[in-house]
């Protein structure tokens, strides 16, 4: 049993190949879109709902009505085979590895190089959750009950985080102590205050914080 190694990876125009035109890999295309991958989908039947995308920008989506061929992966970086035929995910699995591509066959971890965790993202804030092919179903379970608990307010106050700890940087070369002013920011609750009043009011506060602090 393989124990996965845990990254977040960044896509943005990597050359990405799916396999498969089906309910599957729509999802697949839309996911790796979303996060702005450059991608090629081959199959001979390809969702309609992919149609509008390629239009809009053909370089950005390619869609290939025909079996999938070698030729494919020619550089590309990532491949997902979403076909619901053994023999062809094996074909692709073989092929990818041979030219260093990492692969990810739909429900077959054994011909898999990673898999994809089920995911919650809040702006910057992302919770991933995985059962490393045991029970994908309980993961999924899992992923909603977070979406419940983490509501839109938790990327907010992320991204507030964000400025809050550039505007500390900007003013203090000593790491000790900015570990811990964002130690007491954390524990100053400003997420409650997002909630109640908004991200602006709990930004001024944090600054004001930032600024007694820096100044004692």
């Amino acid at each position: 049993m393989p124990r996965y190694y845990p990254i977040c990876l960044d896509v943005e125009d990597l050359p990405c190949l799916v396999v498969g035109g089906g309910a599957v890999g729509l999802r697949k295309a839309q996911t790796l879109l979303e996060f702005g991958a450059r991608l090629t989908v081959v199959a001979p039947d390809i969702d309609e709902a992919l149609d509008a995308p390629a239009a809009a920008d053909p370089d950005r989506l390619r869609l290939a009505r025909r079996p999938y061929e070698t030729a494919d992966l020619e550089g590309i970086r990532l491949v997902f085979a979403a076909t619901n035929d053994e023999a062809l995910n094996q074909r692709i699995t073989v092929e990818a590895r041979a030219r260093g591509i990492l692969i990810n066959v739909v429900d077959a971890p054994a011909y898999c190089d990673f898999i994809v965790p089920s995911i919650v993202r809040r702006g910057s804030l992302l919770l991933a959750i995985s059962t490393e092919g045991a029970c994908p179903a309980y993961a999924k379970r899992l992923r909603r009950a977070l979406e419940r608990q983490f509501g839109p307010e938790y990327g907010a106050y992320v991204e507030l985080l964000r400025r809050l700890r550039q505007a500390l940087l900007a003013r203090t070369r000593d790491s000790a102590r900015t570990a811990r002013l964002l130690e007491r920011l954390l524990d100053a609750d400003l997420l409650d205050l997002v909630r109640r009043e908004g991200p602006e009011a709990a930004e001024a506060k944090g600054r004001e914080m930032l600024e007694a602090w820096l100044a004692g």
